[in-house]
């Protein structure tokens, strides 16, 4: 693990942008402010971001999408490109995720049929061997998803980068895999191909769980099972729904980060204000789409974000 001279965690990529490595050394110096943030769907990458300011008054800090190709004749992410190039010169961070299918699929990638489906011992083992059939197609969903994370680099744009994301649950194909031939032998080969192959320098590691639960066929499993390790990882996240704000848990995670960052990378409900006193050093939370409006009261959002502690898109002290 890396310390900057500045006595701040480098980004375990050493070619990291400078862009990169200022909003990383911004998150690093947070203290008790927590960056606001939002998630847009991919076809309507305004929508909430906007609900936000109508009920506030204020943009969020950070907006987020999803390279999620589920239909159509257009790679959507030309479409999420251009969108976050909007979002941030307009002043936001921006986050990005990928809910991606089988390498053994076609895109477009049904939910259920793909993203959501289970993958064999047997064809996990081959995905995470280089050189066979299966490793060389999920090269060719990489080498796809490099296309769109260059273009945001040759714009200089910083991205929160949380790709297979809620691996120690049970829903996802790359979910509960545990083991170094497990999630983390994936992350390692993505974090390879995407910084050492592709050479792509703008991306910060977020690696994002789930917030654990034992309920049973939708189980959530222990933080430290599928983590891949300090030299991959710049910031571990959770994502917590339906106020499950568990104190141990947050703890658990700070532990496992060893002075990273630590981010809500999803949530449902937002976290009161007496809970963010309790845990402080969340870096950001990101509402997920539509629970904005659904599981949350026009209150809950108010109080959130005038909370003195809440940091907007007017407050981000970095360049833009």
């Amino acid at each position: 693990m890396g310390i900057a001279c500045n006595g701040q965690i480098a980004p375990v990529n050493k070619n990291a942008s400078p862009e990169a490595r200022e909003l990383l050394a911004y998150i690093q110096s947070l203290d008790t402010r927590i960056l606001s943030g939002q998630h847009c769907y991919s076809h309507e990458t305004d929508r909430y971001f906007d609900s936000v300011k109508q009920m506030t008054g204020k943009f969020p800090a950070i907006w987020g999408t999803d390279f999620y190709w589920s239909g159509g004749d257009e790679d959507p992410g030309f479409k999420v490109v251009r969108d976050a190039i909007k979002k941030h010169k307009e002043g936001a961070i921006i986050t990005l995720m990928w809910h991606v299918g089988k390498p053994s699929d076609q895109a477009p990638y049904g939910w259920k049929q793909s993203v959501q489906s289970e993958i064999s011992d047997e064809d996990w083992s081959e995905l995470i061997t280089p050189g066979t059939d299966l490793h060389k197609k999920w090269l060719n969903q990489v080498d796809q998803l490099a296309v769109h994370l260059k273009e945001l680099q040759e714009q200089h744009i910083p991205v929160l980068w949380r790709p297979y994301h809620e691996m120690n649950g049970v829903w996802f194909w790359w979910g509960n895999k545990r083991g170094d031939n497990g999630y983390a032998a994936l992350w390692k080969l993505l974090y390879e191909r995407l910084t050492i192959h592709h050479q792509i320098n703008n991306l910060i590691w977020v690696w994002n769980a789930n917030a654990p639960r034992d309920i049973p066929f939708d189980e959530a499993f222990d933080y430290k099972l599928f983590y891949p390790g300090q030299d991959y990882v710049d910031v571990l996240a959770t994502d917590v729904y339906h106020f499950d704000y568990e104190q141990n848990e947050y703890e658990q995670l700070l532990a496992l980060a060893d002075g990273k960052p630590i981010a809500l990378g999803e949530v449902g409900q937002l976290p009161k204000v007496n809970i963010l006193e309790v845990q402080p050093k969340w870096s950001w939370f990101m509402v997920w789409s539509g629970w904005l409006l659904t599981a949350n009261s026009e209150e809950r959002v108010k109080e959130v974000y005038n909370y003195p502690e809440t940091l907007t898109k007017d407050d981000i002290e970095i360049s833009k």
